[in-house]
């Protein structure tokens, strides 16, 4: 069960995963694949989609073709058909409810915030072009300041979601939190600065990646991933069906006004 308020810590930053959490890109993702696989007769389930999310999109295709080995595509093929499909989409996702208001308000209070997303970084620039005034100006995109780690940032240095390390990287290089490296041997003070942090994730691995990180993580899934039995080790510390349900003071953040 999610932990109760009363013992939760004290939060003094956010750290926040992007597609289907900040903006609607999943259903683009639906669409695009299922279009891809229709003419072999076969489609992409919920139970399916939930074992790709915050996995790195090579990983991530390898597992959804693994579902279909009588159908004659190649991940190399998936990937190229859905990169067209979906590079006419993402500059028309829009931001979901409350992420705007809770971004303008975590930005007034001066509150650190970062985006750690496996999308990579060519994707993050088109699903964010028309968006930098209702969400992404508030990470810095286009003031010289950047707070995003996209999965490209950090190739070769982790497999992904849920290893945790996208998050202690943009903890500590994005915003200069002494939260270390690893899982393993941390100092008892690092243990401290890991748990001031707070994580908004809508998918499974990403809710592990955040628990692993020793920060507590806020579950915002999506109503068909409710519908499925939590496969997670770790259990997020709250869960929501939007960030409308958020309330600051529940973390000690400054409540809205």
């Amino acid at each position: 069960m999610p932990s109760d308020s009363l013992a939760r810590p004290r939060i003094e930053y956010v750290i926040f995963d992007m597609d289907g959490l900040l903006i609607d890109t999943e259903s683009v993702y639906t669409k695009v694949t299922n279009d891809i696989l229709a003419p072999y007769g076969v489609q992409m389930t919920w139970e399916i989609k939930a074992g790709l999310m915050g996995k790195v999109q090579e990983e991530a295709a390898a597992h959804l073709l693994s579902f279909f080995p009588s159908i004659p595509l190649t991940a190399e093929t998936y990937l190229a058909q859905r990169t067209i499909a979906q590079d006419r989409l993402w500059p028309t996702v829009r931001p979901l409810p409350g992420v705007s208001k809770l971004l303008a308000h975590l930005a007034k209070h001066k509150i650190p915030i970062a985006v750690a997303t496996s999308s990579k970084r060519r994707n993050f620039l088109l699903k964010s072009a028309n968006l930098h005034e209702e969400i992404f100006g508030y990470f810095g995109c286009g003031a010289g300041v950047e707070r995003v780690v996209c999965g490209d940032d950090v190739a070769g240095k982790t497999t992904g979601k849920p290893d945790p390390y996208i998050f202690l990287f943009a903890a500590r290089d994005k915003l200069e939190r002494d939260v270390g490296e690893g899982e393993e041997g941390v100092r008892p003070e690092v243990v401290l600065e890991r748990r001031k942090g707070l994580v908004f994730e809508d998918a499974i691995p990403g809710v592990e990646a955040g628990k692993r990180a020793g920060m507590s993580v806020v579950w915002v899934p999506d109503p068909n991933l409710v519908a499925m039995e939590y496969s997670g080790k770790h259990i997020p510390d709250q869960i929501l069906k939007s960030i409308e349900e958020f309330r600051p003071e529940e973390w000690g953040l400054p409540p809205y006004e």
